[in-house]
């Protein structure tokens, strides 16, 4: 009965004459109704709703609650998401009466707690960065990098320089081209080097006098770290060019060491992923950038600044303009703040150390049936291969993935980056005990003996199994149909 109330439509539970409750006759007469509203904007009958008691309502979306997954609920290794735990307390901090009932239309002079709160925000982002000029309005990661971008084009405009041009690795995360593309450059995208690092000698051979930016993740999308990055940082300035460092993996950073300090111009943040701000089905999000002092002028409108009588919304003199509405998704930012000042120095460091160590635990718990092709040791996240196995026993990726869902866990991130085949992206944060990344290694240990046949109609625990996704994505129905009109 639970999954029938829970995969049922509202509307297929309904049988006529069911109330949750039930009003008296309406002692408006019609007469007012028709005078406010011509008759040909009038519906010939009321809407055909669903008719259903009170239990039934309650438990369909109770029921249906339960066949989702959660950070509350499952583990999630998505690679590159950094899916953790949110803290309840921040949750109930960020809903306070003088933060969450706060009007975004307040004057700034009745909204100095909160401005206060997101300068103090803006100097702690600025700090962990080595970044001292700080932009709270991106509303998610990618958005931030764009912004960052902006800001760059119009620098070099000011200057009269003609840049035209902005690299990035084949391992980048794919908004970093797509970012690129809009703020108006041409991308460039370098190969894959042996050890899955940047090749600095094709870097040499793509950067010149045309190049804006080298946009680079630090900790790479394979979850190591680029050596390299102070020469390379060097070699794009030399060239009079800025190094844009994506942020989605600052969670194995934080505390140890700043983007600014190996060589970073630009950066963004993910508040959701390195901060813990819930985040999923694409939303909501906060992406604040920091960037270096010359740079802080072209930042996006407003910023917050300190007074000497408090706070005020200033407009950065060559700002670039606004990227959003008010200044920032500051629900998210909120809780990004409280984590922070929940954690302190060391505790953000020990969240970076807890989460390089988990990722290599579990590396070395699945090193001979998921191997790495690339790194002896990771950071936060590692890109295992399935292909071996693919190739043993006909079990893909996608085969695994579908399968843990199955012993409830959420799968991880597959078939990303492209430069691994048969990739499998995981990554554990630093949130979750050594309990659970036993279980969920166990779990793939086992799915890489079981029947190959098996596994490719998995998963098998679920309302659905293989949606047809490429269809589901070209032509979605985005409406219900009842069986009897289909």
């Amino acid at each position: 009965m639970r999954n029938k109330l829970a995969t049922q439509s509202l509307f297929e539970l309904s049988a006529a004459g069911r109330r949750a409750t039930t009003f008296p006759e309406s002692d408006v007469g019609a007469g007012p109704l028709d005078e406010l509203l011509p008759a040909e904007q009038l519906a010939e009958s009321p809407p055909p709703l669903p008719e259903l008691s009170e239990p039934t309502v309650v438990r369909h979306f109770v029921n249906l609650s339960t066949l989702n997954m959660s950070v509350d609920t499952h583990f999630y290794p998505l690679g590159s998401c950094t899916m953790k735990y949110n803290p309840k307390r921040h949750e109930r901090l960020a809903r306070f009466g003088g933060i969450g009932d706060l009007h975004p239309y307040a004057h700034p002079e009745d909204s100095q707690g909160m401005l206060a709160v997101l300068y103090d925000l803006q100097e702690m982002l600025a700090e962990i960065a080595g970044l001292p000029a700080v932009s709270l309005h991106p509303a998610a990661g990618a958005q931030g990098e764009l912004t960052a971008l902006l800001v760059a084009a119009a620098w070099f405009r000011d200057r009269g320089e003609e840049r035209t041009k902005v690299l990035f690795p084949s391992s980048a995360h794919g908004t970093n081209p797509a970012s690129a593309a809009l703020a108006g450059f041409k991308t460039v995208q370098l190969n894959k080097s042996a050890g899955g690092l940047v090749d600095f000698d094709e870097l040499v051979s793509q950067v010149d006098d045309s190049t804006a930016v080298f946009m680079i993740t630090n900790p790479n999308t394979l979850g190591i770290f680029e050596k390299e990055i102070v020469r390379i940082s060097q070699l794009l300035h030399d060239h009079g060019a800025l190094v844009y460092i994506d942020g989605a993996n600052m969670n194995a950073n934080v505390g140890i060491t700043r983007p600014g300090d190996f060589g970073g111009d630009m950066m963004h943040y993910n508040v959701h992923k390195t901060f813990t701000g819930p985040h999923g089905a694409g939303g909501p999000g906060a992406g604040p950038i920091a960037v270096r002092d010359f740079l802080a002028d072209y930042l996006p409108a407003p910023v917050v600044q300190k007074t000497g009588e408090g706070y005020e919304l200033a407009t950065p003199s060559r700002s670039i303009g606004r990227m959003r509405s008010f200044f920032g998704n500051v629900g998210i930012l909120l809780r990004g703040y409280f984590y922070l000042r929940t954690l302190g120095a060391s505790g953000l460091k020990d969240v970076a150390e807890q989460a390089v160590l988990n990722a290599n635990y579990l590396k070395a718990k699945l090193a001979d049936v998921l191997p790495v092709p690339d790194g002896e040791w990771c950071l936060h996240e590692f890109v295992a291969s399935a292909k071996r196995v693919k190739d043993e026993r006909g079990i893909t990726a996608m085969d695994i993935a579908k399968r843990l869902l199955d012993y409830g866990f959420h799968a991880p991130t597959v078939y990303f980056p492209l430069v691994v085949p048969e990739a499998m992206m995981i990554e554990p944060t630093e949130t979750e005990s050594m309990e659970t990344l036993d279980c969920f290694a166990k779990a793939i240990r086992t799915i890489v003996t079981e029947d190959p046949e098996f596994l490719h109609s998995a998963p098998h625990t679920t309302p659905i199994s293989r949606p047809d996704e490429v269809a589901a994505g070209r032509n979605p129905v985005f409406r219900w149909t009842p069986a009897c009109d289909s």
